[in-house]
C-alpha cells in the first residue's frame, strides 16, 4: 500500500494556497465517514510519483496527518489548465462496511500462452475499466482476464470474473462483454478483371516491342558511324 506525508493547513485566502504551492506543495482535503472534514498539504513531488503508478485513483493510500496514519481513497485530482501540473486533491476516508461506485482497470495476462493470439487474432479491448460497487475495504487493484487456452471467437463476459461477495458491476440485468478475440483483419488486394489482365499483357507488350525497336535503332546508328 503507497503512503504519504501530509499536514493539517489552515490557510484560508487564495494567496496563502498559492504562497503552499509555490513552496513545493498542494492542498488537499480528506472527508467522508462521521468525522468532519480536514484540509491538509502533501508533497507535490511525491503527489507526481505516485500518480504515475498505475491505478492510482482505484487504490487505497496511507496518509500520515501529523503522524497519524489513515486509509483513504484518492477520488479527484485538480490540474492547472495551462500546465497540467496537479493543484489540488480530494481523498475518501475509508470506513469499513461503506459501500463506494469505483472504476477498476482491466489487465490481460499470458498472452503468450493464446492460440488465438499466436494465429494471429487480434484482442478487441470493449471496456478498459469497469464499474464497481463494493465496500472501501474490498477494492480490487484490478480485473484480471487470464488469456491462456483462449481462442479466436472467444470472448470474455462479466459472468467470467471471480469478484469478492459484496462486490459487483454497477451494471445490472446484463452480461456486459468486456473484450473479445477476434480473426485476423489482413487485407487481400482484390484480383484483377480478365479485360484488366489482357490490357496489362498488350501494355507489357507494346513496352517490349518498343525497347526492341529502339535496340535495332542503335545497332543501325552504330553500324553507320562505323563506315
Amino acid at each position: 500500500m503507497n503512503s504519504l506525508e501530509a499536514q493539517i493547513r489552515t490557510d484560508i485566502t487564495k494567496g496563502e494556497l498559492n504562497a503552499l504551492r509555490l513552496n513545493g506543495n498542494i492542498p488537499a482535503i480528506v472527508y467522508g465517514g462521521k468525522e468532519e472534514n480536514v484540509k491538509i498539504s502533501i508533497s507535490k513531488k511525491l503527489l507526481k510519483i505516485l500518480i504515475e503508478k498505475e491505478n492510482f485513483l482505484s487504490n487505497i493510500v496511507t496518509l500520515n496527518v501529523n503522524g497519524t496514519p489513515q486509509n483513504v481513497l484518492p477520488r479527484e485530482i485538480t490540474y492547472h489548465v495551462l500546465t497540467d501540473e496537479p493543484i489540488h486533491v480530494d481523498f475518501l476516508r475509508v470506513v469499513p462496511g461503506v459501500k463506494i461506485r469505483i472504476e477498476v482497470p482491466v489487465n490481460f495476462i499470458n498472452h503468450d500462452k493464446s492460440p488465438g493470439l499466436k494465429r494471429g487474432g487480434v484482442l478487441n479491448i470493449v471496456r478498459r475499466k469497469v464499474e464497481l460497487r463494493c465496500p472501501s475495504e474490498k477494492i480490487p487493484g484490478n480485473i484480471t482476464l487470464d488469456l491462456d487456452g483462449i481462442d479466436i471467437g472467444e470472448s470474455f463476459k462479466i459472468s467470467s470474473v471471480k469478484l469478492e461477495q459484496d462486490v459487483v458491476p454497477t451494471i445490472l440485468g446484463r452480461d456486459f462483454v468486456i473484450a473479445t478475440l477476434a480473426a485476423p483483419t489482413v487485407m487481400k488486394e482484390p484480383e484483377k478483371p480478365a479485360e484488366a489482365e489482357a490490357a496489362a499483357a498488350t501494355d507489357d507488350a507494346a513496352v517490349e516491342g518498343e525497347k526492341a525497336e529502339n535496340a535495332e535503332g542503335e545497332d543501325k546508328k552504330a553500324a553507320v558511324e562505323k563506315k
